[in-house]
C-alpha cells in the first residue's frame, strides 16, 4: 500500500476526517503496519495502551470479561479504528480485540 494510499485509508476514519493532509501524511508515514494471524489479540482487556489499530482487512472479535466468560460485545473490520479509548483517556484496555 502506498503512502497515499494509507492516507486515504485514515481520511476515511470520522476522527481523522478534519485532519489536513500534510498531517495525516506524517501520521501514516510513522504508523507501523503489523499482521495479525487468526486468534491472535491485537489488545487484551485491562493491559494499558500505547497504541491505537486502523483494521486495514480482515474482521476482529471485540470482547469483554464477564463472570460467565467472555462476552463478544461487537465484530470490527476493514476501515475500522479501535484501542483509541485506552490511548485517549489514559486508562487500561477496556475490552480484548
Amino acid at each position: 500500500m502506498s503512502l497515499n494510499e494509507e492516507v486515504d485509508l485514515l481520511r476515511r476514519i470520522p476522527l481523522f476526517s478534519k485532519i489536513e493532509p500534510s498531517k495525516l501524511k506524517l501520521l501514516a508515514f510513522t504508523s507501523e503496519r503489523l499482521t495479525f494471524h487468526a486468534g491472535q489479540s491485537l489488545c487484551v482487556q485491562g493491559e494499558m495502551g500505547d497504541a491505537a489499530f486502523v483494521i486495514i482487512g480482515g474482521q476482529c472479535d471485540v470482547t469483554i470479561d464477564t463472570a460467565q466468560g467472555p462476552l463478544t460485545v461487537a465484530k470490527v473490520g476493514q476501515d475500522d479504528f479501535v484501542g483509541e479509548i485506552a490511548i485517549l483517556c489514559d486508562v487500561p484496555r477496556t475490552a480484548t480485540v
